[in-house]
């Protein structure tokens, strides 16, 4: 249950409100916002009793029960669409967000040059992995602290805010200090010590949905990071695994409007990891943009054969550069822009 207090309620009032639900038995947090202040109550067995007893108290708006177990991530906690602002930047208004970039940072040459690449087709975010979780421990696993170095660089010289992944809460206090937003990848969805650090921080969270989570669960790793302060989290369907051999993952197309339809996270999708195959891309991204999604996350290498990481999934300037053409007239055709 959440219990919203009334613009003018006195830090008295708010207090006396929290002890009388700690007198039944329940446990809350307290969320102060510039607006409102809000205070969530669990494990609640008694609605109409606790509701008889608190709507009446002064400094009470309105008591609201939330049906669903990710509540601060949920339209009836939140009705409105939230915005994620960042440097005069915002993700989930009008305008659909393109997050593009190669997989990994590999030298400070090769990402400032991408990154002229996608600030010039209109990017806004330069992504790149630092710190990478590979299937096998032999694979390339990132420059660390040295490619934080050369993404901040390549924010100097473009402009473009940046996203980098962060695989454990040990890294996050260095991370934060370079990036933009935190990316928490699909294998740490239900990394929670990693959820609670990232929610502590002020930084935007972009969390990717597990590869075989369901749409509930990746909701509820949200409210880890919710329930700890930040409300800066965007999430992003990256495709799930399924018996098909021809992708590497299949996009679930329907977390779209589902997702839209219970959160007020704004949600960009993955085409890049759900498809695996850079000749796909276009296609499901574009089909992402019209299932309603926020923004696109796309990997982008301006020579995919050598790439260190997921070349094979990576579109090349030319192909991203005819992608953000098209997902501008998609855009248009919903009322949006890019």
């Amino acid at each position: 249950m959440i219990i919203t207090m009334s613009v003018d309620a006195s830090n008295k009032e708010i207090e006396r409100v929290i002890e009388k639900v700690k007198g039944f038995g329940y446990n809350t947090k307290l969320f102060q916002g510039e607006k409102k202040t809000v205070i969530h109550v669990w494990g609640v067995t008694d609605k109409e009793r606790l509701m008889k007893r608190i709507e009446p108290l002064p400094g009470v708006e309105k008591l609201i029960p939330i049906l669903h177990p990710f509540k601060l991530a949920s339209r009836e906690f939140h009705p409105e669409d939230t915005v994620v602002s960042i440097d005069g930047r915002s993700i989930g208004e009008k305008e659909i967000t393109v997050i593009a970039g190669p997989c990994a940072v590999e030298s400070e040459e090769n990402l400032l040059e991408i990154a002229a690449i996608i600030k010039e087709a209109g990017a806004k975010f330069l992504r790149g992995g630092v710190f990478k979780p590979r299937t096998s421990p032999y694979s390339f696993q990132g420059l660390g602290e040295k490619g934080l170095e050369i993404l901040a660089r390549a924010r100097e010289r473009t402009g473009l805010l940046i996203v980098t992944e962060v695989l454990s809460e040990i890294d996050v206090p260095l991370v934060s200090q370079y990036v933009d937003i935190f990316q928490i990848g699909t294998r740490n969805m239900q990394n929670f010590p990693l959820l609670k650090t990232v929610g502590r921080f002020k930084n935007p969270v972009l969390l990717k949905r597990g590869m075989s989570a369901t749409m509930e669960e990746w909701l509820m790793s949200a409210e880890y990071i919710l329930s700890e302060g930040n409300p800066n989290v965007i999430l992003c369907e990256r495709g799930i695994r399924t018996f098909e051999k021809y992708t590497r993952n299949t996009l679930d197309i329907s977390a779209v409007p589902v997702i839209n339809h219970f959160s007020h996270l704004p949600l960009f999708i993955d085409p890049s990891h759900a498809a695996g195959d850079w000749r796909y891309v276009s296609a499901l991204a574009k089909a992402g943009i019209a299932a309603g999604a926020d923004g696109l996350l796309l990997e982008v290498h301006t020579d995919p054969t050598v790439a260190l990481s997921d070349g094979k999934q990576s579109l090349k300037p030319k192909n991203f550069n005819q992608l953000m053409k098209e997902i501008k007239k998609i855009a248009e055709a919903t009322g949006r822009t890019v």
